[in-house]
């Protein structure tokens, strides 16, 4: 019997599954990821409320926010919230459509297909992008202010915008464009801002101007103050004269730093750092308000804006340092506080969106919405062609890829037929969220898609009827669609080519419980038997 006994390799609190069992876990996996957010697709999606780790409430129906809630345990499942993560980093929407559509190879055929039906848009035209954004966050839970949302993406996205040549723009959202929240006042209230907008007040409200038009801006990155020892510094003094000297050379040093900027005859003086009380004293004798401790995110936003450029010794300031590019600061009492505006800018290349609402939650929605918003814009701006919405340009691509796969000769063929199945869970999923006959409904649609036909006829989620998306205005950018396909059918392939998983989270035994199991190796063989539900 010795001779038979089992071999152990691995810990006994280890758990190994290979084959296709795997294969089987891993799909079930991904669609149980799928079902949690199959709800939030369309204008008829619906919300999910979340209770995050902290304790606070999330209310979103924002794909990427509800996987970033939720804890997962199951490796394959882990990895779709990866993708919806890189999803949202790179084009900041399809975070849902990412998700519900995954597997297959054709992905070449699918941007072929896309390429063939895309539509050029005139960036310029304000209309047509006002109808793209709203088309886009008409889903989200403000879509009744979707006109006001759109307004305010399309102003901060192209106020921030950089040319590329060739009629493409660069926007850095994250860096050039600041979304302030105040809570108080009405949604329609909020506005974009020619410039920027700091939660600071000058630092001697009682001696220095509130109110500065056509400002000279100063922007500094070093302390106006005497320089301090690393950590303790002593000084020895011989006799009761030598203290006058040492606060004399203090007070010298100042009146020195304060001298170099007052040469260039500044109206604001903004530093990262602190501001000795004796430099306010001089700037403030000299008609010059000051702003302390902000942050490097916001001073760069306000370079941008004026057209200064931080300095980072007084020593070396220039006159083209100086920021004139600014029409106004004006500090304004929001609420509770005080802040601070460096408005009417000639040429912003940086500016704020000021929301106003009734409270925090709803605050953070529209943050969230607009983000999204802008997203859009910016992915129009870089690359500005259209496609159709409403499952159109989804169903297209499975039309063209079934009409393919007849073409595809052997185990080729399958792949292709998944794949244009998949492509239907959309159209799919918004005729379900509507709350339509799926059947008769994805009937209809592919009766008007057969052979590629009718490219531009889809769902609108809203009615439910099936129209032609140029009518309605419901657009999809390129952007978002070519990438959620490729991340979509990469995962896929990746998935499928996993056929061993073994996990060693040794679980805190119950007291009194009996002894762990041996090592469990399960086959292929197991896989009918047993249904495999992931963690």
């Amino acid at each position: 019997m010795a001779l038979h006994a089992p071999v152990l390799v691995m810990k006994d609190s280890m758990k190994r599954e290979s084959g296709a069992k795997v294969h089987q876990a891993n799909i079930q996996a991904a669609k149980a990821v799928a079902d949690i957010i199959r709800t939030t697709l369309g204008p008829r999606s619906m919300l999910k409320m979340l209770l995050d780790a902290g304790g606070g409430i999330v209310v979103t129906n924002d794909g990427n926010a509800i996987l970033r809630e939720i804890d997962i345990a199951h490796p394959a499942a882990k990895s779709m919230i990866e993708l919806s993560r890189t999803q949202d980093e790179e084009v900041g929407d399809g975070t849902t459509s990412v998700i519900v559509l995954a597997y297959t190879k054709a992905l070449d055929d699918a941007i072929a297909v896309l390429d063939k039906i895309a539509m050029p848009v005139d960036v310029n035209d304000r209309t047509a992008m006002l109808g793209l954004v709203k088309s886009s966050i008409g889903t989200k839970f403000t879509g009744q202010f979707g006109d006001l949302i759109a307004d305010l993406a399309i102003d901060a996205t192209t106020t921030a915008g950089v040319d590329l040549g060739q009629g493409m723009r660069e926007v850095d959202i994250k860096k050039y464009i600041k979304v302030e929240k105040v809570p108080g006042g009405q949604l329609e209230d909020s506005t974009v801002l020619k410039g920027v907008m700091i939660n600071k007040d000058v630092v001697a409200p009682g001696k220095m101007r509130r109110k500065i038009v056509n400002p000279r801006i100063i922007l500094l990155d070093s302390p106006i103050e005497y320089k301090k020892g690393e950590n303790q510094t002593n000084a020895e003094l011989m006799k009761e004269e030598d203290w006058q000297v040492l606060l004399e050379m203090e007070e010298e040093y100042i009146k020195n730093l304060c001298a170099q900027i007052l040469k260039f005859k500044p109206d604001l003086v903004i530093t990262e750092k602190g501001l000795s009380d004796l430099a306010i004293h001089y700037l403030s004798k000299a008609g010059v308000s000051a702003i302390r401790r902000l942050r490097k995110t916001d001073n760069n936003r306000i370079a941008k804006a004026c057209g200064a450029v931080i300095v980072n010794r007084p020593e070396e300031l220039q006159e083209s340092d100086v920021g004139t590019g600014a029409g106004l600061f004006e500090v304004k009492k929001i609420g509770d506080e005080f802040f601070a505006f460096v408005v009417d800018c000639k040429d912003p290349k940086a500016c704020t969106v000021l929301l106003r609402g009734a409270s925090k939650d709803v605050l953070n929605e529209v943050e969230r919405n607009l983000q999204d918003a802008m997203s859009v814009a910016r992915n129009i701006l870089k690359n500005p062609k259209l496609l159709p919405g409403g499952g159109a340009t989804e169903l297209t691509v499975s039309a063209t890829l079934k009409q393919k796969s007849s073409s595809v000769e052997g185990v080729e063929k399958w792949p292709y037929e998944a794949a244009a199945l998949a492509f239907e869970a959309i159209p799919r999923t918004l005729a379900q969220n509507c709350g339509l006959n799926v059947i008769r409904t994805m009937t209809q649609l592919q009766g008007k898609h057969a052979n590629g036909e009718n490219a531009w006829v889809g769902l609108d989620g809203r009615s439910g009827d099936i129209v032609d998306m140029k009518e309605r205005k419901i657009w999809d950018s390129y952007s978002v669609k070519a990438q959620t396909f490729k991340t979509a059918i990469e995962a896929a392939c990746m998935l499928l080519r996993i056929d061993d998983i073994v996990s060693g989270i040794k679980k805190k035994q119950a007291p009194g419980a009996s002894a762990p199991k041996q090592p469990q190796i399960e086959t292929e063989g197991d896989a009918d038997n047993e249904q495999m539900i992931p963690e």
